[in-house]
């Protein structure tokens, strides 16, 4: 177990005061029996009004009104979280295991049904040629397994490149470019899974490490699988591990642009736009047993 301190600033700068429309927060970290939000203080401005509500997907979302204009927008988030190891600590023993390919229980199969759908259907043929040719998915009879072999294939074939456009690459962007960012990796990963029958979405967080100690990270973002008994199981393919205590998920949807996390529009020309920074530090507040 262990206590984390997380801190996000992101900042707007445009070339002269526009006026900005609604926006979207997703930074609250999900709540459950892993992780506990101790604290948490969410500073904005130019002047605004703030309310908090929850999305289908059970998300924490700030829905933000502004009420002046200003030639900067500004947000700051500081949370204070305890976090303790998911279940399962200990690797999953026989009863535990879940044959592929995966049979959802019949109560479950309309939810699931959402996080099979392919997020970029255009892409499908691509996509299934590639799995083809570099997963051996007839050796494939374990869940888990799978889900491993797929994000480790994902994490040898597609070079991690930190891009600072808005949104994420199509699958078949990605694996015509052969780089991608986290969301682009974790989009590919997610649509992959589907392809192979399994439930799975995107998630978006704050990941623990070297770069976010110093202060020079930004949000991060992975792919879960829904398992039957055992759950969402998260991978990240930009590290080629599974989830663990240094990942702190702040939302989860069947599709990336559901959990962007900051999303919303100006009042303007395109060219009174200047720049985007963001900044992501996280420290221990107490060393792990």
């Amino acid at each position: 177990m262990t206590e984390l301190r997380i801190e996000h600033h992101t900042t707007y700068w445009y070339h002269k005061p526009v006026e900005f429309g609604r926006h979207r927060l997703v930074l609250r970290p999900r709540e459950g029996h892993d992780v506990r939000v101790l604290s948490m203080s969410l500073t904005i401005a130019p002047a605004n009004r703030l309310l908090w509500t929850r999305d289908v997907f059970g998300n924490s979302v700030a829905i933000v009104d502004f009420l002046e204009p200003a030639n900067k927008l500004d947000f700051r988030s500081e949370v204070d979280v305890f976090r303790t190891r998911p279940f399962l600590i200990e690797e999953p023993h026989a009863p535990w295991h879940v044959p592929y390919p995966v049979t959802y229980d019949r109560l479950e199969t309309t939810i699931v049904a959402a996080y099979q759908m392919l997020s970029f259907p255009a892409g499908e043929t691509d996509l299934r040629a590639w799995l083809t040719l570099k997963l051996p998915i007839s050796e494939l009879t374990d869940g888990e397994a799978t889900i491993f072999a797929l994000g480790q294939l994902v994490f040898r074939e597609i070079k991690y490149q930190r891009r600072s456009e808005k949104g994420v690459q199509t699958p078949e962007q990605t694996l015509k470019l052969g780089t991608g960012s986290c969301r682009d990796m974790a989009t590919l990963m997610m649509d992959a899974a589907r392809l192979l029958g399994l439930a799975a979405r995107f998630a978006s967080g704050y990941l623990h490490c070297s770069a976010s100690e110093a202060g020079h990270a930004s949000t991060h973002a992975w792919t879960e699988v829904y398992l039957p008994g055992l759950g969402w199981r998260g991978f990240d393919p930009t590290i080629g591990n599974a989830t663990g205590l240094n990942h702190i998920v702040t939302g989860v949807s069947n599709h990336p642009r559901g959990v962007m996390p900051i999303s919303g529009m100006f009042t303007g020309a395109a060219s009174d736009y200047r720049e985007m920074t963001v900044r992501v530090k996280t420290e221990h507040l107490e060393k792990s047993p």
